[in-house]
């Protein structure tokens, strides 16, 4: 991945896209979603220029919607079901699900080129939630580890806001457009 200036290059491709119309753990892989600039994806329950997220709507329901749309690698489900739990795309309730391209590795306010038209601008790591454990005992362990230090690794995906809206299908291309230097590491959002 170029990171220098801010570069674009193909990194990898759309496995699958899903949503839910309401607040379900799950979301279900549809042929094809459209993500709306600013809002998220349509007809989903988190779309919206405020926050969405049930338990972040009790806090302040005013705040920015920085998780619009949701997005996980496969390869987490391959490592997933290589622990031993059966992981399909959209049960962890992402919208899209990518290959290629490693997400968590990504900086703050990278570029998602998504088909060809959409981007999604990256705001930060998904925080995985109890519900994981009631969709599958024992999952949240494997998706939320902890570093040498002792520090959180959350392996759930990232989030990111809609900068320009489109169609988007399996097999689309995605295109990583790095920020340009300095860099700031993913934080949960």
């Amino acid at each position: 991945m170029e990171t220098k200036g801010g570069g674009m290059d193909v990194y990898g491709d759309v496995v699958a896209v899903s949503r839910s119309d309401a607040h379900t753990f799950r979301k279900g892989n549809v042929e094809t979603i459209r993500l709306l600039a600013g809002l998220g994806v349509e007809g989903d329950a988190h779309l919206g220029v405020t926050v969405k997220h049930r338990s972040r709507v009790a806090v302040d329901p005013t705040q920015p919607n920085l998780r619009q749309v949701h997005l996980i690698h496969a390869e987490l489900h391959q490592e997933l079901a290589a622990a031993g739990f059966a992981v399909a795309p959209g049960e962890l309730g992402e919208n899209v699900t990518t290959r290629g391209i490693d997400l968590l590795g990504l900086p703050t306010g990278t570029l998602l080129h998504l088909g060809a038209e959409a981007v999604v601008e990256v705001t930060g790591l998904r925080n995985p939630c109890q519900q994981i454990n009631t969709f599958r005992a024992g999952l949240l362990k494997e998706v939320v580890g902890r570093d040498e230090a002792g520090n959180p690794v959350r392996k759930a995906g990232i989030m990111g806001v809609v900068r320009a809206g489109g169609e988007i299908r399996p097999g689309d291309p995605i295109r990583v457009e790095v920020p340009a230097p300095p860099h700031r590491a993913l934080e949960r959002v």
